[in-house]
């Protein structure tokens, strides 16, 4: 929001009020508070510089929350700190919050640790600041001390932070809390700060509820929170909603939910939105759907919508533009039929075709739903505040194959040994494969694996799989 008359936005004045009523209601207008003010009234002066920070006039302001000031009004100090912040420099702006908050002013400590830590990096001081607004009282200071610390490797601190915030109301404190408790395997504490954040409306709580509830094969659980954070505009979550419609045969529902979330802007439930339309015999709308995913990149909507333009409106210069499209990014389908449309001989066979039905990579048909939903709880822990960068098809498909491979088994208490026969691969090697499964699908403190040791793991699932005779 604008402070000044000649800012981009003029709605209203942030300064803070005086805490005195004193002049308030009292005098008329500004001739009786400059009269106050110069026989050395305090308050008045604050008013004044109010006044005159209201009408625009920055230098007055100024000036008169600095005579405020200096007679001791630590409203105007902390005025003149978010001054200096928005007009100023930065040195003055934290001499001034710096006096109002000895005083114990929390939204001065609070800005001059956000100052001390986003300007000039002092990560020591802010967090000092941050902890003495903390303990005043401050659910802003508590979540910022949370994320210091956090940052930090200061797991326990971080969530006492944490705790404090979110019984104060955060629901984002609530969110990570959840998160700090999925990653050490404490489930209880895991359900009931995402419950508590989901139900106050935090859309992400709800999503990751959901997924965890499906993890640990409660599918009506989950679809209950999915609803939720769908209804908090959630895209993931109204894809899900989506595929658990598809799963029962309810095209139209599936249709509405994939719709939402490709509206939200998802470009993998805009293909799919384009699949479900063209499966109810709506082109129009399954054009409209894969010429968005396909004008955000994506090769196998641009190859479907190829065909659909062909099949609806005999476009055969629209079917090459988007073919070419796809077959640039590497789809090889889309090659094939440029060179099929190269040939007279192949138009009228072209011509005629529909859309064919979306490729899926065999992990994303075979892997069981709670093996997909934990994968995703590993991305997105792993990947929280700027941490590892996980793929949840890689996770899944190590997953997957682990679940693939030992499915003959009814003993799994010599499983590694077994497998290392089986397979021709070495024990260590395929207690390497073990050790990452366990690490994703009961997380318990440990670190979560790098992306290096997903990589090597998922070469040593594919060469179990390449060599596997069930």
């Amino acid at each position: 929001m604008g402070w000044w008359p000649d800012d981009l936005e003029t709605t209203g004045f942030p300064a803070r009020a005086s805490r005195s009523t004193e002049h308030e209601t009292g005098a008329d207008g500004e001739t009786d508070l400059l009269l106050a003010a110069h026989g050395g009234d305090v308050q008045a002066a604050h008013l004044l510089g109010r006044h005159f920070a209201q009408r625009g006039d920055r230098s007055a302001a100024r000036h008169w929350w600095e005579r405020a000031a200096a007679g001791g009004n630590m409203d105007s100090a902390y005025n003149l700190g978010v001054w200096h912040e928005k007009h100023g420099s930065l040195e003055e702006s934290l001499l001034w919050y710096d006096l109002a908050a000895g005083t114990g002013d929390v939204e001065a400590a609070v800005n001059m640790a956000t100052l001390l830590l986003e300007q000039r990096g002092d990560v020591a001081t802010a967090r000092r600041w941050f902890e003495t607004a903390a303990r005043a009282g401050s659910r802003l200071a508590a979540r910022r001390l949370a994320l210091i610390c956090e940052g930090g490797g200061e797991t326990e601190t971080a969530g006492e932070w944490y705790r404090r915030a979110a019984l104060d109301g955060d629901l984002a404190s609530a969110h990570d809390l959840g998160f700090l408790a999925y990653a050490s395997g404490q489930d209880d504490e895991t359900l009931r700060w995402w419950e508590r954040a989901a139900r106050g409306g935090h859309a992400d709580a709800g999503y990751h509820l959901g997924l965890f509830l499906r993890a640990n094969q409660d599918p009506e659980g989950a679809e209950a929170f999915y609803r939720l954070a769908a209804a908090n505009e959630h895209p993931g979550a109204a894809s899900r909603l989506g595929g658990i419609a598809l799963s029962r045969g309810d095209l139209r529902t599936a249709r509405a939910w994939f719709e939402r979330a490709a509206h939200l802007g998802n470009v993998d439930d805009q293909r799919t939105a384009g699949f479900v339309c063209v499966e109810l015999g709506d082109p129009r709308a399954a054009g409209h759907w894969f010429g968005r995913a396909a004008a955000a990149g994506d090769p196998e909507a641009a190859f479907n919508y190829g065909l659909l333009l062909i099949a609806e409106h005999d476009d055969l210069r629209g079917g090459r533009h988007w073919f070419r499209r796809a077959a640039r990014a590497g789809h090889r389908r889309a090659a094939a039929e440029l060179a099929s449309l190269s040939s007279p001989a192949g138009l009228p066979r072209e011509a005629g075709r529909r859309p064919a039905d979306p490729p899926a990579p065999v992990w994303d048909r075979t892997a069981e739903p709670e093996l997909v939903a934990r994968a995703e709880l590993t991305v997105a822990a792993a990947s929280r505040r700027g941490g590892i960068p996980l793929k949840v098809g890689d996770l899944t498909e190590i997953l997957a194959t682990w679940d693939l491979v030992t499915r003959p088994l009814r003993d799994h208490t010599e499983v590694t040994a077994w497998l290392a026969g089986q397979s021709g691969l070495r024990p260590d090697t395929v207690e390497q494969l073990a050790s990452v499964r366990a690490a994703l699908l009961r997380p318990c403190g440990a670190p979560w694996p790098t992306s290096a040791e997903v990589e090597h793991v998922l070469a040593i699932a594919r060469a179990l799989r390449a060599d596997w005779s069930p």
